[in-house]
């Protein structure tokens, strides 16, 4: 009996090892990717406000997961999330529709399609899928993805009209126990739907609103992405600070010391 118990604690210890060998390669993996040779040195410039490693981290990134990341737009973090997945895990692209009636939208597609065929190396494993509700919703197949991802976009859809369905369309893609992860320009609380059809500036309460009519509850959230010198009160929304700059020179340098927009870390998880 004490020979099994203690292979039994021997076993238990070689796979808490393992799992902590995999973390530890995983953490080293993202650090060297936010600064890699194929990014875009612009998109490197951009570490500093959209810390990448503390925000995956926080999401509970994996690289052997199957992972969608919502509207990829530029390929910001494509250049990191694809390689990082490229061996062990999947990586589902969510992008625009080339049918879309949105002047800026296939246009946009077509350049990121253009970035991934400039870097075949990198990224011929990506997977791109479309998300333009009430069209296109499937952007992963149903119950198939271990995390989902979006990066400044609520605004857009509440924009749109759409974000009741955006979220639906996630908790449909994620496994039960899968992550839903956010980072959102935050306004104020209490600011009303004028401001968050305007301003690009999403409350936290209204975010977790959505989120939860969809079906998935919040586990944590973090300030990783906080910047208290936002006060989102801007002539020109969330545009007028970088990297948008919509002003132009006007105050330029009072913009750029305020750096991009204050953010909320949201990490929401679908039951199982």
């Amino acid at each position: 009996m004490r020979l099994q118990t203690l292979n039994l604690t021997a076993a238990v210890s070689l796979a808490l090892f393992s799992v902590s060998a995999v973390q530890a390669d995983d953490a080293q993996r993202l650090q060297e990717l936010i600064t890699a040779d194929h990014r875009d040195p612009a998109n490197i410039e951009r570490n500093q406000y959209r810390n990448p490693v503390e925000t995956l981290q926080f999401f509970g990134i994996e690289s052997d997961m199957t992972v969608v990341e919502v509207l990829p737009g530029g390929g910001w973090y494509t250049e990191i999330l694809a390689p990082f997945l490229k061996e062990n895990g999947t990586y589902y692209a969510a992008h625009f529709s080339p049918t879309s009636g949105i002047s800026y939208q296939p246009p946009m597609l077509e350049r990121y399609r253009q970035k991934l065929a400039n870097h075949n190396e990198i990224y011929d494993e990506v997977i791109v899928t479309r998300l333009h509700p009430p069209a296109d919703t499937e952007i992963a197949p149903a119950g198939s993805a271990d995390m989902v991802l979006t990066f400044r976009n609520v605004h857009n859809w509440i924009m749109a009209g759409t974000q009741e369905e955006h979220f639906e369309a996630f908790y449909r893609a994620l496994k039960p126990g899968g992550v839903l992860g956010v980072v959102e320009h935050r306004a104020p609380e209490g600011s009303g739907m004028d401001v968050m059809e305007t301003t690009g500036y999403v409350t936290e309460a209204y975010t977790i609103e959505l989120a939860q009519a969809a079906g998935f509850y919040l586990e944590e959230k973090s300030e990783i992405n906080a910047n208290p010198l936002d006060t989102a009160d801007h002539p020109s929304g969330v545009w007028t600070l970088p990297p948008t700059l919509r002003l132009g020179d006007e105050n330029r340098d009072t913009y750029l010391a305020i750096g991009e927009s204050d953010r909320m870390t949201l990490k929401f998880r679908k039951p199982e």
